[in-house]
């Protein structure tokens, strides 16, 4: 491909020939030179692309090169299927790779998407606005893999514009070759195909010849009717290495020379090694060094066991961080006090003021109160916390699975004070994620070591290191207070809390409230933060959907009935509402000790309605069915979406009856799960999960399964017992004995 001098009109696409005789088409939003790391796909001494995407060899394979992790969520199949659709490939002709970590592959559609969303940007000003992307990204070491934001950004501004624009390139070379009109000939089944003519030729028949064309840099995409691909069912590309074993996740990486690492971090967060007494461990078989990270100790071994065994033997000595005396309870105290102070002194931060709140509730009929908490949560990644990492001759190589591997590259880099070109990362897939693979704590833990062994070394967490030392899901209390009128509508919505962190509207509410103030005051702790699957949605769905069930109860009213009224200006919630409440069988009459509760949450573009069913027998919850209705706009990989909206729903289920990560003595309490409990086979409910596709711009499907589940959960807990859950998790709660009033509940 020639050179491109300059940053041109339609240089958003650009083309070029592999060495091999095949076709690479990539997303060039600044041309430059291409990195040493591109020759794997791109081999051509004259190309300069950027963020290449897609490529056909000689054999018609089409691989698309993805640039998001696989953590089991199937997003690299999904982005796959929308580039495949639009250049009308035939999906037993496609295949993919995930892209390197380096620069060049910095996810710039992730802040077009997350930043412009569908704004109608003019052609001419693609490239530019695609170009300060691009660099915002490389600026923020951005390859992030999170926020359901796969589909609706890297997909849409990026997987189904690489794929049109390969497809319109190709025709056009077989048109100027056969002598025909462009518009006469049709790309599908990875064929280029001109009726009239009969002419018919492989994709990779024009590869060269696309190559020289510059490409559209706003190809037309398809519309949904013309879809073969997208919303179809296709077989899963990562499922059968995953079933066969050959699937490499980066607990198997195994490097020549290779030593095992355990590792124990400080008890209490912020606390560093003050002595430690290593004579007793180094001396146990296999043992090659103890190394001190400052906040952990590290022991490298032969083996894996030989190194946690001999681990168990250093006696360390931690310094003293004034945070030793905390527990979960002072850290409550502490939220409500700095809340209650904020809110008098008029410190706090508005998320949302509308209207006239404190006039709504002077002429309020009816008050109602309520306070709600939710503990910290760990991740609780089935594949345990792992890196390994060789440093040599001032260059240091990963294996690992992350959710953002340039990330990784350039903290590893800063951490061992090199270069970000002279690490290199080896990705593999993720034995989940859920936030936690985006913190890189690990990676920086195995470089470290290994440099200062001098040999390569795996560095393994154990269940209980991962458990007291995750980044963890932030405890919050909400208070609110809210005001109805004689028929029990609500006038006023009043909402404080602590700990903000994103997305912005995660506490925001889609009813019909003239008057509302929602509100939030700092309450900082030394607990370390993390995202975690939805993130502040997890608490905002259960805060808010559990209070607005109290009242429609306060209101003597049906608790969907009670949506349902205040969604006259929201069609696509109240489909959504509905869908899932008929086909619950909202209305049912249940049986004593039976209680069915909904939701209604929007969160990372895509609306969800859940309706649990549970039984509480002998004081125990059981939820027996979850009837979930989502509308993402458009459902690319509907087997997909419907496997997320399950995954997310038995998530955030084991969070509500089970997550509650305790602080005593200033440290973790739980370390492994016996006591920091998960959703098992045996209790996992019947989900139903039906789609509606509106085609409203598309969202996202990972983690908008997740808030919904604990407020229609504690809402049918309440029905079933007379109980009001408003604090998590549910195992807390006795319901052997009594019913509780809502109000005796704080």
């Amino acid at each position: 491909m020639p050179s491109l001098g300059k940053w041109t009109r339609r240089g958003l696409i650009t083309t070029g020939v592999l060495a091999t005789g095949g076709l690479a088409i990539g997303v060039a939003l600044r041309p430059g030179h291409r990195a040493p790391e591109l020759a794997r796909f791109v081999t051509s001494e004259e190309e300069h692309l950027v963020n290449v995407w897609v490529k056909i060899a000689p054999d018609n394979t089409i691989t698309a090169i993805v640039p998001h992790s696989e953590m089991g969520q199937g997003a690299q199949t999904a982005l796959t299927q929308m580039l495949a659709d639009e250049m009308g490939a035939r999906w037993d002709d496609v295949t993919f790779i995930e892209a390197p970590a380096i620069d060049e592959y910095a996810n710039w559609a992730l802040g077009k998407g997350f930043i412009l969303g569908p704004a109608d940007i003019p052609e001419a000003l693609v490239p530019t606005v695609d170009g300060l992307f691009l660099q915002v990204a490389k600026t923020m070491n951005l390859q992030i893999t999170g926020g359901s934001m796969s589909i609706r950004s890297t997909g849409v501004y990026g997987m189904r514009v690489a794929g049109a624009a390969a497809r319109e390139v190709l025709v056009e070379a077989a048109a100027n070759a056969w002598g025909v009109p462009p518009g006469e000939i049709v790309a599908k089944n990875s064929e280029l195909i001109h009726e009239a003519t009969r002419n018919r030729s492989e994709f990779a028949g024009f590869a060269e010849a696309a190559a020289q064309i510059a490409p559209s840099s706003s190809p037309r995409l398809k519309t949904p009717e013309e879809f073969t691909i997208m919303g179809k069912h296709v077989e899963r590309l990562d499922i059968p290495a995953k079933v066969d074993g050959t699937a490499m996740f980066g607990i198997d990486a195994v490097v020549p020379e290779m030593k095992h690492a355990a590792i124990l971090g400080a008890p209490v967060f912020g606390a560093v090694v003050v002595s430690m007494d290593t004579d007793a461990a180094i001396k146990q078989p296999g043992v090659l060094g103890i190394v001190n990270l400052g906040d952990a100790i590290a022991v490298v071994a032969d083996g894996y066991w030989q190194a946690e065994q001999a681990l168990k033997a250093v006696q360390v000595e931690w310094s003293q961080t004034g945070n030793e005396h905390l527990n979960s309870d002072e850290i409550f105290a502490k939220f409500d006090a700095d809340i209650a102070a904020a809110w008098e002194s008029g410190t706090t931060t508005d998320d949302v003021n509308t209207g006239d709140v404190v006039t709504a509730m002077g002429a309020a009929d009816n008050l109602v109160e309520a306070r709600y908490r939710v503990p910290y949560l760990a991740h609780s990644c089935m594949e345990p916390m792992n890196a390994t990492a060789k440093v040599e001759n001032g260059r240091c190589e990963v294996w690992l699975g992350t959710q953002n591997p340039l990330g990784a590259k350039h903290e590893v880099a800063q951490a061992l004070e090199i270069e970000p070109p002279r690490v290199r990362i080896h990705q593999h897939f993720l034995g989940g994620g859920f936030g936690r693979r985006a913190t890189h704590d690990v990676a920086i833990q195995a470089a470290r070591i290994a440099k200062e062994v001098g040999v390569p070394v795996k560095l393994i967490w154990s269940r209980e290191e991962d458990v007291r030392h995750d980044r963890y899901r932030p405890a919050v209390a909400s208070h609110f207070k809210a005001a109805l009128d004689e028929s029990g509508q609500i006038t006023a919505w009043e909402n404080v809390f602590n700990e903000k962190h994103e997305p912005d509207e995660a506490p925001t509410i889609p009813y019909a409230v003239a008057n509302q103030r929602i509100h939030f005051a700092d309450s900082s702790t030394h607990v370390p933060f993390g995202a975690w699957r939805s993130v502040d949605h997890s608490q905002h769905g259960f805060f808010t959907e559990s209070f607005v069930d109290e009242l429609a109860i306060a209101a003597d009213k049906d608790p969907y009935e009670y949506r349902r009224d205040m969604l006259s200006h929201k069609p696509r919630h109240l489909a959504v509402l509905t869908k899932a409440a008929v086909e619950a069988n909202w209305g049912e009459v249940l049986t004593e000790g039976r209680g069915r509760g909904i939701s209604l949450q929007e969160s990372f573009g895509s609306i969800v309605a859940q309706v649990v069913d549970v039984t509480v027998e002998k004081g125990q919850v059981k939820v027996d069915r979850v009837v979930c209705a989502i509308d993402p706009g458009f459902a690319v990989s509907p087997d997909g979406l419907t496997a997320q909206m399950e995954s997310g729903i038995i998530y955030g289920l084991s969070a509500a009856l089970y997550g509650d990560i305790q602080i005593q003595n200033g440290a973790v309490v739980q370390g492994n799960f016996h006591d920091y409990r998960s959703v098992r086979l045996n209790e996992a409910p019947v989900i139903e999960t039906h789609i509606i596709n509106s085609h409203a711009p598309w969202g996202g499907a990972g983690e908008p399964g997740t808030p919904g589940i604990a407020p229609a959960l504690a809402n049918a807990v309440y029905q079933a017992t007379g109980t009001r859950v408003r604090q998590l998790p549910i195992s807390n709660y006795d319901f052997t004995y009594r019913v509780v009033e809502p109000e005796e509940v704080i």
